[in-house]
């Protein structure tokens, strides 16, 4: 009788280690089909991304910029004027903020029409070529 209850007890632990490595083995095979899955998205990612680098070094194309650029900007050559000497710079540039300001970032944005030409450097153009160079302010007004 013993010997029975022990055969039984056996049988009853096979079965519950084969229950339990069939769960191992369908763990598994969920798993290995997950991987196969993400790799699968992996892959088509890697495509996406080397299309996105062709397409980009297409647009990023130095001579497609410059179609675009004398296409759609009107851009005038650089006149001899538009430049100055180091030494008629002034010192610092002036300040656009207002020492009191909360925001000064707004102040420079607010002001950004107003006296940020003198902060260029732009000299104004000779009396004979005042189409070419623009209405371009004097650097120091004081000199």
């Amino acid at each position: 009788m013993i010997l029975r209850v022990l055969n039984l007890v056996v049988i009853g632990a096979l079965i519950l280690a084969a229950a339990y490595v069939y769960r191992i083995k369908f763990d598994a095979t969920v798993q290995a089909e997950r991987l196969a899955k993400i790799r699968g998205e992996v892959r088509r990612e890697r495509d996406r991304i080397a299309a996105l680098r062709a397409q980009w070094g297409e647009l990023d194309n130095p001579a497609r910029v410059e179609a675009l650029a004398k296409r759609y900007l009107k851009l005038k050559p650089v006149v001899a004027t538009q430049f100055d000497r180091l030494d008629r710079l002034p010192e610092r540039p002036p300040s656009f903020v207002k020492p009191d300001s909360k925001d000064p970032i707004g102040v420079m944005i607010e002001n950004i029409d107003g006296p940020a030409a003198a902060a260029t450097g732009s000299i104004a153009a000779p009396a004979g070529d005042a189409g070419a160079a623009g209405d371009a302010p004097a650097a120091n007004p004081d000199r």
